[in-house]
């Protein structure tokens, strides 16, 4: 499954000369958790995210601390005014091509919320942990149907395969096949004149999004 697949084409950005203040008002009206940076060519230059733009811009409460801030009376120094004094540099982006396996591995080791997508080095979407969960959750019926269609539309007709799905796992079962062994289920090695063989049918239904894992089995003669 690629990012491509699952991503969100439509992004709110901001630029460097963008002010923190209307970059605040994006994330908190959008419900974003951080907003990719553009130049005019929208080539990413940096990201801007909640903690950045919270960053030394709500001074304490005088009436809820014994000690004062600031004791001589001078003031705090003015916070950085422009998202491009803030953003943080270099950016993590990944590729509409990149497999949701890995890009849902950065999520996890690096902890990260969302990356934004380019394509060569142009924004063209952003993917984060919501778009990946939402894949997860697809109904058994809706993958089923694509696992089909995509057996069909490699043939250009019908295919042999069965498609049964549970909670995201499918199961593939080819055409009748001599008895397997003891175990009961062996990879498929269909007849030469099945359309799309075992290891061809497995690797077109990984690519369906929210297929977790891929089963395949002889059927029984």
């Amino acid at each position: 499954m690629q990012v491509s697949e699952i991503m969100t084409a439509e992004v709110a950005v901001v630029r460097p000369g963008t002010s923190v203040k209307e970059a605040a008002e994006v994330m908190a009206s959008g419900g974003f958790a951080a907003l990719p940076v553009v130049d005019d060519r929208r080539t990413v230059v940096g990201i801007v995210a909640e903690a950045d733009v919270l960053r030394g811009r709500l001074p304490q409460d005088p009436r809820l601390h014994l000690r004062r801030e600031d004791p001589d009376g001078t003031g705090a120094p003015v916070p950085p005014q422009l998202v491009g004094e803030i953003m943080t540099v270099p950016v993590q982006t990944v590729l509409c091509t990149a497999d949701v396996a890995d890009v849902a591995r950065l999520f996890v080791d690096d902890r990260l919320r969302s990356v934004p997508v380019v394509d060569g080095d142009r924004l063209v979407g952003i993917v984060s942990r919501r778009d990946a969960l939402r894949a997860l959750v697809r109904s058994d019926d809706d993958i089923a149907r694509d696992v089909h269609r995509r057996l069909e539309a490699y043939t250009g007709s019908g295919d042999p395969w069965q498609v049964t799905v549970t909670d995201g796992a499918v199961t593939l079962t080819g055409p009748a096949q001599p008895p397997p062994g003891p175990a009961g289920v062996v990879d498929v090695v269909p007849d030469e004149d099945a359309p799309v063989d075992a290891a061809t049918a497995r690797t077109l239904a990984r690519t369906v999004p929210g297929v977790v894992a891929v089963r395949v089995q002889a059927a029984q003669t």
